[in-house]
């Protein structure tokens, strides 16, 4: 059977709900800025290093997030997303290398916004951008108290 991408696209993009720092009109333009991105489980959507230019949203699936460590060769888990994550929200805001290599645990339906689109709904939707921003800091933000309670639990 073959995929309906166009459909899957759709669905994707409908499930945009978990964006609670965006109101529906918000949504509602936000969805033209997104490309859809199916992945199987075990398929690495970045490398740790490359350079990357857009961030995802998880949508449906889970998403690991690793980081090399002194040891040549090993690598730890940095975190595991699920639906409603942001994830290499680093790639949209500057031009660094990817930090993290990250892979899909399972099948995965993401949204992608790329730094170009991005620039693009800076200019003409702004206060969109904005609010955009602020649940991409909040996010960032969670995940970092959170690795903060993971440090001190090992201390």
């Amino acid at each position: 059977m073959e995929l309906d991408v166009s459909r899957v696209c759709r669905e994707l993009k409908d499930e945009l709900r978990f964006l609670r720092f965006l109101d529906e009109d918000d949504v509602e333009v936000l969805r033209a800025y997104l490309k859809c991105w199916q992945v199987r489980a075990g398929e690495t959507l970045w490398h740790e290093g490359e350079q990357g230019s857009y961030l995802v949203f998880v949508v449906r699936g889970r998403l690991e997030e690793k980081k090399r460590t002194e040891f040549e060769g090993h690598q730890v888990i940095a975190g595991v997303y699920g639906p409603g994550a942001i994830v290499g929200e680093f790639g949209l805001l500057d031009e660094q290398p990817r930090a993290f290599t990250v892979a899909a645990l399972e099948d995965a339906g993401l949204l992608t916004l790329e730094e170009q689109a991005f620039a693009r709904l800076s200019v003409e939707h702004p206060q969109i951008a904005i609010r955009l921003l602020k649940g991409i800091l909040y996010a960032v933000t969670q995940r970092l108290k959170k690795s903060f309670d993971r440090l001190a639990a090992i201390f």
